[in-house]
């Protein structure tokens, strides 16, 4: 969950665990109220980084209890939400389009990979852009704004060097800029696996190793020492792990 400084009308960034993250941040002194109040009032919409069960079965179970609001995601993502998961085939249709009775509690916004998008009640902005995550197989990166200061958010991916892809090389070079001149607050990356996974059982995730060999590349883009002053949070983390 992700806010600008001083607010607490919040984006969820994938919502796996949703109820479970609501409740540790309760734990945790966050918010003083209950998990119930949070899921419908503070959290203002979705950043479903792909459409994988572990990103979404949070909003999806979740659903019934939830208020109205947009899940924002590039089209592949919003397309398989609404054939395979808000259907009536697999559970109710809370989406504003796809198979009838449609019941439009939440509105899909398909986003153009690259174009800035507002996040409604939030005062935020976000732009997206596609990862390779087991080819041919995408997720995505959210960049998320709050007047000049940015966060940035990976969903799952794999290294360029596995994937045979250009994706996060693209993606450095679109955030480098931000670093130099101290407006990108934070990453969330993922490192899913240990380094013993082989290359080819890797199914679009990084390791530790793979890891700081992006994190390289984007430092040297970013110019020395830069990359010093941006705190980088690790997601993703396998529970066997």
């Amino acid at each position: 969950m992700l806010a600008a400084a001083g607010s607490e009308q919040y984006i969820c960034l994938d919502a796996g665990t949703i109820r479970a993250g609501i409740s540790k941040a309760i734990r945790n002194k966050v918010f003083t109220t209950n998990a119930a109040t949070v899921l419908k009032n503070n959290i203002k919409g979705y950043l479903i980084s792909h459409p994988h069960l572990d990103h979404l079965a949070g909003l999806v179970i979740n659903s019934p209890d939830d208020t109205t609001k947009t899940i924002y995601g590039l089209p592949f993502c919003i397309d398989v939400m609404e054939e395979k998961y808000f259907s009536w085939k697999s559970w109710a249709n809370f989406g504003d389009e796809g198979e009838a009775p449609i019941l439009k509690k939440y509105h899909y916004n398909r986003m153009t990979e690259g174009f800035e998008t507002a996040l409604d009640n939030t005062g935020m902005f976000v732009t997206a852009y596609e990862l390779s995550h087991s080819k041919p197989y995408t997720s995505t990166a959210f960049l998320v704004r709050a007047d000049s200061a940015y966060v940035l958010y990976l969903g799952d991916t794999g290294a360029d060097e596995v994937e045979h892809s250009t994706k996060l090389q693209e993606l450095w070079n679109h955030v480098a800029p931000l670093i130099r001149s101290n407006q990108l607050k934070g990453i969330f990356i993922e490192a899913s696996f240990p380094d013993s996974q082989p290359p080819g059982k890797l199914f679009g995730h990084l390791t530790p190793s793979l890891l700081m060999k992006e994190l390289q590349t984007l430092a040297a883009i970013s110019g020395t020492g830069n990359m010093q002053k941006v705190p980088v949070i690790v997601t993703h983390i396998k529970p066997s792990l």
